[in-house]
């Protein structure tokens, strides 16, 4: 595959933290099949303000690009916390979906899929905060055994139709009582929402956190241990500045709580 995102092109231009708070793999891939520019741009800006975002709130981090096979997936054990930012859709088969011909399908890559998942589970299995994002809320979910929507058919209140832009604002409402509702301080939210699939089972532990006015899971978590995830994108800069802080210092916070011996 012929890189179109490079990783220079994503790094923030301000400079790690001497003596960060903490030390937080993001996983993504900047490549995958069938990027087009307009795609591409996003993958950009995205994990460029997710970077900027961590450094912004004391951390440092290492890029783990799925483009290319992973050295070594377990290597998040390693780090205080996982960040899964979005991307292409999930391989059916993690999922045990049937179908061969997903309406809206682009950027499926299934052994990116599968060194994603046994990264979340060396995390998970180390006991380490993990954020997934649209399609890292995905691979969460299908990791703990959940489903997923393989193409949302009414799809307005999630993203923009043929000829307009794929990003919308979109009103979702937070369960009272869960960690999201606590880190966000809020009962309903606007976010910046793009998606054509999204969570249909949750997985095994999760409890709904987030949901669309239409039902749509929006966000979900695991109330026993810090493993969040939500299908809007706080990364797009577009969006309330505000509210990705917020998000992003929670996770940020939990990694410092709860640094491993060997960051």
């Amino acid at each position: 595959m012929t890189p179109v995102v490079r990783v220079e092109e994503v790094t923030p231009a301000r400079a790690l933290p001497d003596d960060p708070v903490a030390h937080v793999a993001v996983l993504v891939s900047l490549n995958f099949p069938g990027l087009d520019d307009q795609v591409a741009e996003l993958v950009r800006r995205f994990t460029r303000v997710t970077l900027e975002t961590l450094v912004r709130l004391g951390a440092s981090y290492a890029l783990l690009d799925t483009s290319a096979p992973l050295p070594d997936p377990a290597a998040t054990a390693r780090f205080d916390g996982l960040l899964l930012l979005g991307g292409g859709d999930i391989d059916g088969s993690c999922y045990g979906s049937a179908l061969r011909d997903v309406p809206n399908s682009y950027g499926v890559d299934v052994r990116a899929d599968r060194d994603a998942l046994r990264g979340i589970a060396a995390a998970e299995e180390a006991g380490r905060p993990i954020l997934g994002v649209c399609r890292g809320a995905q691979l969460l979910n299908v990791h703990r055994g959940g489903t997923i929507i393989p193409d949302i058919e009414e799809f307005a209140l999630h993203r923009g139709g043929e000829g307009r832009p794929m990003f919308v604002d979109e009103k979702i409402r937070l369960v009272p009582g869960t960690r999201l509702a606590r880190i966000m301080g809020a009962g309903g939210l606007v976010v910046r929402s793009g998606h054509h699939q999204a969570v249909d089972a949750l997985g095994s532990g999760l409890v709904l956190a987030a949901v669309a006015q239409d039902g749509i899971v929006e966000g979900f978590e695991d109330p026993d241990r810090w493993l969040v995830g939500v299908q809007w994108h706080p990364e797009d800069d577009e969006g309330p500045e505000a509210d990705r802080l917020r998000l992003f210092g929670g996770f940020v916070e939990a990694c410092r709580a709860q640094r491993g011996p060997s960051s």
